[in-house]
């Protein structure tokens, strides 16, 4: 078997998407702490300007403007970085929605979009990341899911969905692509606080802010670790309850969470453009 790379900042450039806010943005000001050249992708153009600023102009921070549910714009994106500023050796795929979903409300949009980016968005990463690495061989590729993958919770239908796809997908890729020296990793986070998460209606055990949620996610990048989670107890715990009897999973979740509450808001809140709109989370 060939052995698994471990990016480090000498090996070439770290790629972000999702980067303007929440996690990204503090996974941006993290590796560029380590050393670091980080290119950062999204939407939202001003709000990278703004990160770029935030690096305190040490030139390791690189704006490219994309949208991972365009395919074209990924393989185009993708060309540019390493043909204008160097190879990827480190890429997290962590752009992302929480739109939540009620069942007794059911609405198609929230899944279309919900898949277009938290699931079809990192396919449309990983098939150009995985033929630039490929060619080079090696590379180093960590995408984000969440503990709200582990089994199903009121409100996060589409969401949890979509990042139990994720974590399936990554499962299945690890076999194929540690043979030809490409590290494949999940991330899992419990609650982060990212920029109105408050809102959600419902306690949010073992809090960690989106400072910590970084230093814990580059520290499992450097592990030989498959999937990085945290905080564990308590993500081990929802491991454990999602094990338990249908009928006792039900009913405890019925009884923890209250009714009303917006579960899927709890780690990132629901985005929207000045129009009131669902847009990427960035």
């Amino acid at each position: 078997m060939t052995a698994i790379f471990t990016a480090r900042p000498e090996n070439g450039l770290a790629w972000i998407t999702g980067a303007s806010s929440g996690i990204g943005r503090a996974l941006a000001l993290r590796l560029v702490e380590e050393g670091y050249s980080v290119v950062v992708t999204a939407r939202s153009h001003d709000k990278l300007v703004d990160l770029q600023h935030e690096a305190a102009g040490t030139g390791r921070i690189i704006v490219l403007d994309g949208d991972v549910t365009d395919p074209q714009d990924m393989e185009r994106l993708l060309t540019a970085i390493e043909y204008e500023h160097g190879q990827v050796a480190l890429a997290i795929l962590n752009a992302g929605v929480v739109l939540p979903v009620r069942g007794d409300d059911l609405r198609r949009e929230a899944f279309d979009r919900s898949f277009a980016v938290n699931l079809n968005g990192v396919v449309n990463c990983l098939v150009p990341l995985i033929e630039h690495m490929k060619a080079k061989g090696h590379g180093q590729i960590a995408v984000m899911s969440s503990v709200a993958g582990y089994g199903g919770v009121p409100t996060s239908a589409a969401y949890g969905a979509s990042k139990a796809a994720l974590i399936n997908m990554a499962e299945s890729l690890k076999f194929d692509l540690d043979r030809i020296g490409i590290r494949l990793q999940v991330i899992c986070p419990g609650f982060v606080g990212t920029p109105g998460s408050a809102k959600g209606g419902f306690p949010r055990p073992a809090l960690v802010s989106t400072e910590e949620a970084a230093a814990r996610i580059c520290a499992g990048l450097k592990s030989s670790r498959f999937e990085i989670t945290f905080p564990r107890r308590f993500t081990y715990l929802v491991k454990l309850l999602r094990i338990l009897p249908y009928g006792i999973y039900f009913a405890l979740l019925d009884r923890l969470v209250p009714r009303g509450a917006t579960v899927a808001s709890a780690s990132k809140r629901k985005p929207t453009g000045s129009d009131g709109k669902p847009r990427q989370a960035v």
